[in-house]
């Protein structure tokens, strides 16, 4: 009889035993799956980028000393490294794809492609410029980053380096800066990249070619692709 109750104690606590490893078990799954999910999703995210091709309609940006507007070698650029990222299988995203102003006063205009900056959440935003000096003699590419952002920071220092191959003699470094509006309001990594001064009559007079623009479009494409690919490894070390 003893025996038989010994039995039954036994089995019970088998059962028991089972019943709640295969509940932990299901329970690991469960967070695994959500974790798995998780890291899905963070990937999908790290293959968006969101382009910003700078003024664009009524706002021409700055006018070279050659009269190519800005807004115009920006599309060419912007639309050159969007070419190229999707060729990687990058999710691009534009403010604008045409000629157009995205709103009727320029402070709207910002904010508009702020929005969608924010809204897409991007592993990086990148907006491309040409810049002008009241001095002639002052040229070379150079990337802008938010002063706080470390992120933003490390990107632009990476496409600073890719764009260096273009024009070797550029001694421009890349700058923080706490003022221009769509750095100061974007919630992911965002840079501006000027690609050249319009102000300096060989550098604007290269800026209006296409091989130019080409090499400018690949090299901003290439300094993409390298953040990028460290972010994920980054995250893969993590994990």
């Amino acid at each position: 009889m003893q025996r038989k109750i010994r039995l039954t104690i036994g089995i019970l606590i088998m059962t028991g035993l089972i019943a709640g490893c295969w509940k932990v078990s299901k329970n690991l799954q469960k967070e695994l799956k959500e974790e798995m999910e998780t890291i899905g999703e963070a990937e999908k995210s790290d293959r968006i980028v969101v382009l910003d091709a700078g003024h664009g309609g009524t706002d021409s940006g700055k006018v070279g000393i050659n009269g190519v507007k800005e807004k115009d070698i920006n599309l060419t650029i912007t639309n050159s490294v969007k070419k190229i990222l999707e060729k990687e299988n990058i999710q691009v995203i534009m403010t604008r794809e045409t000629d157009e102003q995205l709103a009727q006063s320029k402070v709207e205009d910002l904010k508009y492609r702020v929005k969608i900056m924010n809204e897409v959440s991007p592993v990086l935003a990148v907006s491309i410029h040409q810049n002008s000096y009241h001095e002639e003699n002052v040229f070379g590419a150079q990337v802008f980053y938010y002063q706080t952002s470390t992120e933003g920071e490390k990107a632009a220092g990476i496409i600073q380096d890719a764009l260096q191959k273009v024009n070797p003699d550029n001694t421009k470094k890349i700058k923080a800066n706490n003022t221009y509006y769509i750095l100061k309001k974007t919630e992911v990594p965002t840079v501006i990249v000027e690609c050249g001064f319009l102000s300096n009559y060989k550098e604007a007079q290269k800026l209006v070619t296409e091989d130019y623009q080409k090499s400018v479009a690949e090299a901003v494409a290439e300094g993409i692709l390298s953040y990028i690919k460290e972010r994920i490894l980054q995250k893969q070390d993590s994990f």
